[in-house]
């Protein structure tokens, strides 16, 4: 079945992860997406490793483990748009999408006569996305932005992290880049819905996107405390700064979590835990209550929990109705029998003659399911077979090759069905 994007084309002019988390999110849903990588060197991501996906023979390929988690379903072509044949090339291929996505620098574009405004005067109906780190307007435009500053300057590590008063503690960023993935995100919903308002209007628009703006924007319940209180939140490690209990603890053998949501749950815990007598003292009968007297709390649900081993509390709970979990290493979530059932790890035929593993869309569609037709590309492996589509002759492929300007890959990938 066709993906819920089938017919709609994407230029894909940026690198490292926010753009092309954005476009792996529309080739899965679809869409044909055409990555612009330079010559050369390609994607700054191909040479991020350690790890590098073993090869045929069992040995590290040149395939990072960091340019396949975001690239799947790409055409890739080499073209050096920072001259002018190659802008040229660039500004041919975007007269017959419907998206263009970038993320360079502010002003860059422009030099390379790729802006939106050269861009919409040839193709009214693009929907093109910018994403930079601090977007097209304010002080901070012409700033490089990284992920790791934009969690910095966002507020995401003041909330992030062990208490001060606490061993350990002190800011810290969030595990994965995750502002380049939310950034990535909205891209995706903001083209969505630009794509859909040009049905009505027939005409396309600019999308500015900022790492910081969307850092600010899922702040979330954190934004809003502050906006109401007045008081600037605080970190507060494993636990939660408007639930109790919601948060890490020791069981005999290794951690778990719980996550008490109301007061329902919590009586439930305390008769798990037996802890009853506690469930109908006032200082701990309701939300606000056990906020107030919230180490006194832990202190006594800590006690009970080491007595014995994680399991035992997990299946108890489990039946008791309290959510709860496990503290599971990557490789531990990646092997869980529902994670497996659900079918969110698989491996795709790569170009050089081995399978790469993948992870999968989240997303589960009731009649139009995503179908992967395409592993992470070899770099420029589909330069020729995009620009022979698109109108260049051979001998213009082969000019623009001589001169440096494009650059195709020897591997051909096995499509899959």
């Amino acid at each position: 079945m066709k993906g819920v994007l089938s017919g709609i084309r994407v230029l894909d002019l940026s690198r490292i992860l926010a753009g092309p988390w954005c476009t792996q999110v529309l080739a899965d849903l679809g869409a044909d997406v055409i990555k612009v990588e330079r010559p050369g060197s390609g994607d700054d991501t191909r040479a991020w490793g350690p790890p590098f996906a073993p090869g045929p023979d069992g040995a590290p390929s040149r395939e990072s483990a960091y340019f396949l988690a975001a690239n799947r379903g790409k055409r890739s072509i080499a073209i050096d748009f920072s001259v002018s044949a190659g802008q040229e090339v660039v500004r041919q291929l975007a007269a017959d999408v419907d998206v263009v996505i970038e993320n360079l620098k502010f002003g860059d574009m422009r030099r390379y006569g790729l802006d939106y405004s050269t861009l919409h005067a040839v193709n009214p109906k693009l929907v093109y996305c910018s994403i930079t780190g601090f977007g097209q307007s304010g002080p901070y435009r012409e700033r490089a932005g990284y992920d790791f500053v934009i969690q910095a300057m966002g507020g995401l590590m003041s909330v992030t992290g062990e208490r001060d008063d606490l061993p350990g503690g002190g800011p810290q960023k969030c595990g994965v880049p995750i502002s380049d993935l939310m950034t990535g995100m909205y891209a995706t919903v903001a083209i969505l819905g630009a794509l859909n308002e040009r049905h009505v209007s027939g005409r396309g628009q600019h999308i500015d996107m900022s790492l910081l703006d969307t850092q600010i924007g899922w702040l979330a319940n954190h934004g809003l405390n502050y906006l109401v209180s007045g008081d600037n939140p605080k970190r507060w490690g494993n636990a939660h700064p408007n639930l109790c209990p919601y948060q890490s603890f020791d069981a005999s053998d290794s951690a778990m979590i719980v996550a008490v949501g109301n007061d329902r749950q919590f009586q439930s815990l305390c008769r798990v835990l037996e802890l009853e007598p506690i469930a109908s003292l006032p200082e701990f009968a309701s939300n606000s209550a056990r906020l107030a007297n919230r180490e006194r709390l832990v202190e006594e649900i800590q006690q009970v929990l080491r007595r014995a081993p994680r399991e035992r509390w997990l299946a108890q709970l489990e039946a008791a109705g309290v959510p709860a979990g496990p503290i599971n290493s990557v490789a531990q979530a990646l092997a869980d029998p529902h994670i497996v059932d659900r079918g969110m790890t698989f491996s795709l035929p790569h170009a050089m003659g081995s399978d790469v593993p993948q992870i999968a869309n989240p997303i589960k569609f009731s009649r139009s399911p995503i179908s992967y037709d395409r592993p992470p590309p070899a770099f420029g492996e589909h330069t020729d077979e995009v620009l022979t589509s698109a109108g260049l002759s051979s001998a213009a492929i082969a000019a623009l090759k001589e001169s440096g300007v494009i650059e195709s890959s020897h591997f051909r990938t096995p499509v899959s069905g």
